[in-house]
């Protein structure tokens, strides 16, 4: 793909996160400049002391700053051992912060890790959305390649009405029916719903693309809407069967493929995900394993309404293609402190 000028606008706010150890040097960060030529990717900013990263903030899946999913970009982690970008990913205190821990310029190819404030996470769509689009307002859009722990990660990048979007291709997913007495029953005592809750045209299944979620189909918009759930209890429901979020959802209404979503996330720290690419992603195979994927289609799900952070995640398919595509755009927050 040909690489475009990198479009113009607003940095995002680049925060300096200390590090919880005292250090003597408390020099900031300066801004980082955008190369004069995108062809090139130039090695981000390095740390000014071992006592600081620069952390850059964007919401993913909206083109509203009030909206979407934050995520911190940290750009130039080649020197940060895991110790250290979990404490970073704490003091951010977003659901997850990615690193860049290594790259090939001339490749555009970039070894990508993501951190919660607890724990490192296999994979997540909104920071893999945030990272290409701070990349591509530095050196220009066109396909970059993400290394990471569940493998190759292809985002293209391109302008729409003058912001980036990003489009990311899945690993192959995959999905395959929940159980019911070990898996789902426990999940409904710890959401407060019960098996009358659910949608039968949507059955409770593990869906997989790159990390794993339970997906529950929700009747009532209504009672997606009010969702108050046990969080230590859904916390260890999901942290023994592996699972990153659960993924629940409504469908807007019948033989359309809109649907609103919801994810509890409490694994991970924070007690629900505004977007969730990852999910969606996940969830696109969930659609295939149904058999509703006969032909390429466009899925929309609207996540984050219920908690003030509308997203819009729009996830591609194709019958014969096991990945899915999700795309969305992210934007900078401004004047937004740790």
């Amino acid at each position: 793909m040909t690489t475009q000028t990198p479009p113009t606008g607003p940095s995002p706010l680049q925060d300096t996160v200390e590090s919880p150890d005292t250090v003597e040097s408390q020099d900031t960060v300066e801004s980082q400049e955008t190369p004069e030529s995108p062809d090139a990717i130039e090695r981000p900013a390095t740390l000014q002391s071992p006592g600081t990263v620069e952390v850059l903030r964007y919401s993913a899946f909206t083109t509203d700053p009030a909206g979407g999913n934050p995520a911190g970009v940290v750009l130039d982690a080649e020197d940060l051992d895991d110790a250290r970008m979990l404490a970073v990913a704490a003091e951010v205190g977003y659901s997850e912060t990615a690193f860049i821990t290594a790259h090939d310029a001339a490749a555009r190819r970039y070894r990508l890790r993501y951190f919660s404030p607890r724990a490192e996470v296999a994979f997540c769509g909104h920071a893999t959305i945030a990272t290409a689009v701070a990349l591509a307002v530095r050196t220009g859009t066109g396909e970059l390649l993400f290394d990471t722990p569940v493998g190759e990660i292809r985002v293209g990048t391109s302008l729409v009405d003058g912001q980036v979007r990003a489009t990311l291709t899945s690993v192959p997913a995959h999905s395959h029916p929940a159980e019911n007495t070990t898996q789902v029953e426990p999940v409904l005592r710890a959401l407060r719903w019960t098996s009358a809750d659910l949608d039968d045209s949507l059955p409770p299944h593990i869906a997989f693309a790159g990390n794993d979620h339970l997906v529950l189909g929700v009747r009532s918009r209504a009672q997606l809407a009010a969702l108050d759930y046990d969080f230590d209890a859904l916390h260890d429901i999901m942290r023994h069967h592996g699972w990153t979020t659960v993924h629940l959802v409504h469908r807007a209404a019948p033989g359309r493929l809109d649907f609103h979503a919801r994810d509890p996330f409490p694994v991970g720290g924070v007690v629900e995900d505004p977007a969730t690419g990852a999910a969606a992603a996940a969830f696109g195979g969930y659609l295939r394993a149904l058999g509703l994927v006969t032909e390429p289609l466009r899925v929309h799900i609207r996540q984050g309404e219920d908690m003030g952070r509308p997203s819009d995640l729009y996830v591609d398919l194709h019958p014969d293609d096991p990945r899915v595509r999700v795309s969305g755009q992210a934007v900078p927050l401004p004047g937004q402190g740790r």
